[in-house]
């Protein structure tokens, strides 16, 4: 498979990890939008939103606390973040592997687009 997110799963890419179990790893974005960039990412390979099942439900719900943990940890909390997912082409989604970017440690605007 030629998912860069697979091969950061499987090793053969290094990241900056600061969460791994067996079901996500989450890591800083190389390419970061703001001072805190951390990319949470289900091992599961799921190329988007889009490719969700009922069966994906409980993990699913598992990002948004991993989230919170990483917010909390990361200094966050508090102060506010934004949680994204971008789901195909026109979402601006550009590694067909389903994550999510956890950004903050700035003022951010209302604008989502």
């Amino acid at each position: 498979m030629d998912c860069v997110f697979c091969k950061i799963v499987e090793g053969q890419i290094p990241s900056e990890k600061l969460f791994e179990d067996g079901d996500f790893i989450a890591f800083r974005d190389i390419h970061p939008q703001s001072p805190v960039h951390v990319l949470i990412v289900p091992k599961l390979h799921l190329a988007s939103l889009a490719h969700l099942k009922p069966e994906h439900e409980k993990l699913m719900g598992r990002v948004i606390m991993l989230a919170t943990k990483i917010a909390q940890s990361e200094g966050l909390a508090i102060r506010g973040y934004r949680l994204v997912a971008n789901s195909g082409a026109e979402g601006g989604q550009v590694v067909p592997h389903l994550h999510f970017h956890l950004i903050g440690g700035k003022q951010m605007n209302d604008k989502m687009g």
